[in-house]
């Protein structure tokens, strides 16, 4: 199963990302924890793994990237840079830190100023997830940026359903209109984790959501 975990700035995310993974991980299961988050630098801390090298990096750099998918594009190819399935195993060792069954790897990091977007990261966190093949006990975490672009990227486009984390706020409610919008248009399952809350808020949170699709 692969699981993408979202939501806005603030809410709790990586924290979700890691208890989840830690859960999985009594459970039986093999957890590769996949980091595309291209400005967080903390979730490696979380689940005690040391940050590997990135799949970016790995590949050629940003820049690299960039090149390629902008060829395609141009040449009106699917405008993508992994065509080939790949397991957890076959992951670059380089690119994946690792612990017992608990496995993590990163697409990429912002680094510099006036480096430009974070385009390059979602195309290949798109390629990478869509051709990830996992074995019947194995379990992928896909832990994204804030907001929604990783959506509007396509990055669902290969996970079996989303989790949101709402905290408390406007603006988590704001964004969970939207994103149950654009996880329903990639025929996609969302569910709502609600974190930094009592049991006042949670009831006044779950009326706007719908019981049906929280995870309390």
């Amino acid at each position: 199963m692969k699981i993408l975990i979202c939501g806005k700035g603030g809410s709790g995310k990586s924290t979700i990302a890691s208890m989840l993974a830690k859960n999985l991980l009594q459970k039986g299961y093999r957890v590769l924890v996949v980091d595309t988050d291209e400005s967080n630098y903390g979730l490696n801390n979380q689940l005690g793994l040391e940050s590997p090298t990135s799949l970016m990096d790995q590949m050629g750099g940003k820049k690299t990237i960039l090149t390629k998918l902008l060829s395609a594009y141009y040449d009106g190819k699917p405008t993508s840079v992994i065509k080939e399935t790949w397991t957890i195993d076959q992951i670059p060792t380089e690119c994946v830190s690792k612990k017992d069954n608990l496995y993590l790897m990163q697409i990429g990091k912002l680094q510099h100023f006036g480096e430009g977007c974070a385009c390059p990261m979602g195309g290949l966190s798109k390629d990478f997830v869509s051709n990830l093949k996992l074995a019947p006990k194995d379990v992928a975490i896909i832990d994204t940026e804030a907001g929604k672009e990783h959506l509007a990227r396509g990055v669902a486009t290969g996970v079996d359903v989303v989790l949101m984390v709402l905290d408390p706020s406007y603006e988590s409610i704001k964004l969970s209109k939207k994103t149950a919008t654009m996880v329903g248009e990639a025929n996609k399952s969302v569910y709502f984790i609600l974190n930094k809350i009592n049991d006042q808020l949670a009831a006044a949170m779950i009326q706007k959501l719908g019981e049906k699709q929280v995870i309390a």
